[in-house]
């Protein structure tokens, strides 16, 4: 395993990290303890030392079986969790200094930690970026011993550049994968200038960048795949990063034949994201331990040519750059 800066924190973390919407269960699935427990134990016992999680997942669950194995190992292991998304509307006036500070001590109660490595923010509305009392009280939990950094999870690159304003922020996490390469744009280059930290999720577009799935593939009716197609219960670039399902199957035919050859697309979609050295950590889920160890293999890959670099966004190019681009 390679280790990357998280940005100011000045943490080295796992250029692959262990995200944990799914661990144990998630999209669709019932959560699954033991499940959990043994994903999170492979992910460690492969080098991973960077896991992130929310208070959302699985409602709790996530960052309890968290909590749980690091209690059981001996490595420094920085966990990342997340508060916001439980504010119900999910709206700017919802966010309020003393709302937030409870999810903070949910989330220590839940880990049984008594200070987080890093509370980012979840996908808040775009209004509360210029809210200087929001951002103002991770420096009062910072001062408390109750966080060490503060970062935040966006969905557009714009709010991603807003948050840099604030000198607490340390790290933004972002969608970001060959069907949305936009964030390299300008915004990798202004997070390093920041030495802000890039924590890349959802990096296989749920899973169509696996090269698995196909037009005729049945998602459980809990599994955001089936439901937030357009985006009915939560921003639509979370499920398959926003690309309408039929033309993301279009696109990855073609990936395959650009790495036809080369191994699984699954390893090489990461390798890609591995390949902007601006990146700190990418944080793709597991269902299973198997997932675990392929995840990580792909940190291993040789370095992907120019030649198919220019390829895959030729293939962005003609599929998807006018159905995600202009949107985040």
């Amino acid at each position: 395993m390679n280790y990357r800066k998280l940005g100011k924190t000045g943490f080295q973390i796992s250029e692959i990290g262990l995200g944990t919407w799914q661990v144990g269960g998630g999209w669709g699935g019932d959560f699954d303890e033991n499940a959990a427990h043994k994903i999170i134990h492979e992910a460690l016992d492969q080098g991973i030392n960077f896991i992130d999680t929310a208070d959302v997942y699985d409602a709790g669950r996530s960052e309890r079986a968290v909590g749980k194995v690091i209690k059981e190992r001996k490595e420094d292991i920085k966990v990342a969790t997340k508060c916001g998304r439980q504010i119900n509307p999910h709206i700017n006036e919802g966010y309020k200094p003393e709302v937030l500070r409870g999810f903070v001590e949910a989330s220590l109660k839940n880990m049984g930690l008594e200070r987080l490595d890093l509370i980012q923010l979840h996908c808040p509305p775009t209004e509360v970026y210029s809210r200087d009392e929001i951002f103002e009280l991770f420096d009062r939990l910072k001062d408390e011993g109750k966080i060490q950094h503060l970062g935040v999870s966006v969905e557009k690159v714009d709010e991603a550049i807003l948050a840099m304003n604030y000198e607490q922020v340390a790290s933004v996490q972002i969608i970001f994968n060959m069907f949305r390469p936009k964030p390299s744009e300008t915004f990798f280059e202004m997070a390093n200038t920041n030495e802000v930290g890039i924590i890349v999720r959802v990096p296989l577009a749920s899973g169509l960048l696996t090269g698995k799935l196909t037009a005729q593939s049945q998602f459980d009716p809990k599994d955001h795949r089936s439901f937030n197609r357009d985006g009915a219960a939560f921003d639509k670039g979370e499920t398959f990063s926003g690309v309408p399902y039929e033309i993301g199957i279009l696109a990855v035919e073609e990936l395959k034949e650009v790495f036809k050859g080369n191994g699984p697309l699954a390893a090489l979609a990461l390798r890609w994201i591995l390949m902007f050295p601006e990146v700190s950590t990418v944080i793709p889920g597991a269902s299973g331990t198997e997932q675990v160890v392929s995840n990580v293999s792909a940190a291993n890959l040789p370095a992907i040519d120019p030649v198919k670099m220019k390829k895959v966004m030729e293939v962005y190019e003609k599929y998807i750059k006018k159905e995600v681009h202009r949107f985040w």
